[in-house]
């Protein structure tokens, strides 16, 4: 084509700004290829191939995995790579064909469907406080365990009112993983801000309590992004209308609509 794609060194390859437009550009013509086998197979109506799909990893391997689980015992003739990522990903590079994330998506060359909206909620152990707080204020006096990246020293809290208070924090500990967070609220090392789908079996337990009824946090998005082809395959429109059902059923998440 007359372009240089790749850029190797005697240690390595690495794609040239050039070789990331064609490789975005070639995943949209697989996909358009792909719809259109779809559409002229003898069996145009049937939801069968590869799907491969990164995820969130707390989520991904609780309800989403369940949902995905259930999804191919409908479907046998899909198969699934199901691959669990946190930070965010080159999509064109990954090679998927559908990344679930929570909060943005940093990717504007995608399409972002919004499968719903995650309540989230201050938690500890019941240990800890030894009573619930009335004025949120009072958090800032109590030691914290933050969720980088959505939260660090300062945190805003909405009532059902619809006020909003603004706390500066000094968390104890910060962390990237949502399950590390969890243990440690359990034990007592601090209190939380977490989703309520991921601790409503220890709320109805009594491992959690709810720090500030009435008040939280702001709620975050669970996005699906994928190629904006001009058809996609029926196995992923198929697979996004099925999670999205199954999101919306899960504890604490709002429809978007």
């Amino acid at each position: 084509m007359g372009a240089q794609l790749i850029r190797r060194t005697t240690h390595s390859l690495a794609l040239t700004p050039a070789g990331h437009a064609a490789l975005a550009d070639a995943r949209v013509l697989i996909a358009d290829w792909s719809a259109f086998e779809e559409r002229h197979a003898a069996l145009g109506d049937a939801v069968r191939g590869p799907l491969k799909v990164v995820a969130p990893v707390a989520l991904g391997q609780t309800h989403l995995v369940d949902m995905a689980a259930r999804f191919l015992i409908d479907h046998p003739d899909v198969t699934l790579e199901w691959e669990l990522e946190d930070d965010p990903i080159r999509f064109a590079e990954r090679g998927c064909d559908c990344w679930i994330k929570i909060g943005p998506v940093p990717d504007d060359t995608l399409v972002v469907r919004t499968m719903g909206r995650v309540e989230r909620l201050i938690v500890s152990a019941p240990d800890l406080l030894r009573r619930s707080l009335k004025d949120p204020r009072e958090l800032e006096a109590v030691p914290f365990i933050a969720l980088a990246p959505f939260e660090g020293g300062s945190l805003t809290l909405t009532n059902h009112e619809g006020a909003t208070v603004s706390l500066t924090l000094r968390p104890r500990m910060t962390t990237n993983n949502i399950v590390s967070i969890l243990r440690a609220v359990r034990l007592g090392a601090g209190a939380a801000v977490m989703p309520t789908w991921f601790v409503a079996q220890d709320l109805n337990d009594g491992q959690l309590v709810d720090v500030l009824p009435g008040w939280r946090a702001r709620d975050l998005s669970i996005n699906a992004a994928f190629l904006p082809a001009r058809n996609q395959p029926k196995r992923l429109e198929a697979f996004l209308q099925f999670l999205g059902t199954g999101v919306r059923a899960m504890p604490g998440v709002t429809s978007d609509t």
